[in-house]
């Protein structure tokens, strides 16, 4: 039989094995709520109290911290150098050449550019291979531009761009000049001028900072291309032998005519002069024997005591070619006379429009001369200015030299 204290002690939910240790001794209930005391925890062991688990433990939490900081630091860097900067209003920023990254970075700083040269200078760099660079010259910074967008616009290279522009018809002079004027170059001019007729006429771009002398380089090479390349398609029977000779019939029809479709008609007219042994008569050489490179005073006109004066480039007395071109020809001038036209014209004159009329005999040019002097007389024109053409009277005729066959 079942004890009635066991029975108790199960009521109660006692385990049995504690019944097996004896009898339960009731307590009152004070002595019931009493807390029980706590069981000491074990003691740790030699081997956890160890100085070197604690410092193991030390630099284990150090690792963690420095790396949450690492992460934190990386992504807060790379947002501030993808996010729009502090710049208000567009900006042109200069680099100059060579300059260093950490130069550069400063100077974008201290203008307003970006927020953190350091930022800008390291993060550059991670960004940019080993033989990559920031180029120099000029560039136009747009508002709010990130640092990423600004690295890769120096890196590109892509500078502002500026322009000068050259005309046909200029000489050597004239167009150092305006490269003297042009305050976005630098450098000197050359103390020797390049020959006449040697610099394309053209627009030529360039960025702040560029040399002067690069610009006329230039020039120079793109002249002898396009002579070589026109000089090569001539007509076979051009009275002129040698490319210097071609550039210089092609100066004088730069010279006489500024309208494109005469230009062909005005070279056929010296061609043929040539041709027959008589003079050019051509009024631009007046100019240049005169004035030289500098060109004629715009108040100054050609008079008629001019077409007398014996310069070496009066082709009014001198007989055949002037010894160098008298300014810097284009393609059109060039092309015109290398493929002139085919006529019998031997004169031209001013028409009071711009343009020129011609004439193939002496008779129908001196009644051209007579339409337009009276036309200068109408406006009051001093009546010893020089006709824009030739003059009245049969020009002398010379012995044309034998060509020679190359």
């Amino acid at each position: 039989m079942t004890d009635k204290n066991d029975t108790n002690g199960l009521a109660f939910g006692r385990d049995p094995q504690d019944a097996q240790k004896g009898p339960i001794i009731p307590k009152s209930p004070t002595e019931a709520l009493r807390p029980e005391r706590v069981p000491q925890p074990l003691k740790r062991s030699r081997k956890a109290r160890s100085q070197l688990v604690i410092f193991l433990n030390f630099i284990m939490t150090m690792v963690v911290i420095v790396c949450v900081v690492a992460v934190s630091g990386f992504f807060y860097v790379m947002s501030l150098y993808q996010e729009p900067g502090p710049l208000a209003t567009n900006i042109n920023f200069e680099v100059r050449p060579g300059a260093s990254l950490a130069e550069i970075a400063g100077s974008l700083e201290r203008q307003g550019i970006i927020t953190d040269a350091r930022v800008f200078r390291y993060v550059s760099a991670t960004y940019m291979g080993k033989d990559e660079s920031l180029k120099a010259g000029e560039y136009e910074i747009k508002a709010a531009t990130p640092m990423k967008e600004i690295m890769e616009l120096l890196k590109s290279g892509k500078s502002i761009l500026y322009s000068v522009s050259l005309p046909e018809g200029l000489t050597v002079k004239q167009m150092l000049k305006r490269l003297a004027e042009d305050t976005t170059l630098e450098g000197e001019l050359p103390a020797e001028l390049p020959p006449e007729g040697t610099l394309r006429p053209d627009t030529y771009k360039f960025s702040r900072g560029t040399k002067r002398s690069e610009i006329i380089g230039q020039m120079q090479a793109a002249q002898q291309n396009l002579v070589d390349q026109i000089w090569e398609k001539r007509s076979p029977d051009l009275p002129v032998e040698t490319k210097e000779q071609f550039v210089t019939l092609a100066s004088i029809v730069e010279k006489e005519t500024g309208k494109a479709d005469e230009r062909a008609h005005v070279a056929s007219v010296f061609i043929n002069r040539l041709n027959k042994g008589m003079r050019l008569q051509s009024d631009p050489t007046i100019v240049y024997g005169l004035f030289g490179g500098d060109g004629k005073p715009t108040d100054r006109p050609i008079y008629q005591s001019d077409l007398k004066k014996e310069t070496p480039y009066n082709t009014y007395v001198v007989k055949g070619l002037p010894p160098t071109p008298i300014a810097n020809p284009g393609r059109a001038a060039l092309e015109a006379v290398a493929n002139p036209w085919r006529t019998a014209d031997l004169y031209f004159v001013a028409d009071g429009t711009g343009g020129h009329i011609f004439a193939a005999t002496l008779e129908d040019h001196n009644a051209n001369v007579r339409r337009w002097r009276k036309i200068e007389a109408e406006k009051g024109s001093d009546p010893n200015i020089a006709v824009d053409g030739q003059p009245e009277q049969e020009p002398e005729a010379v012995t044309a030299p034998p060509k020679k066959k190359k």
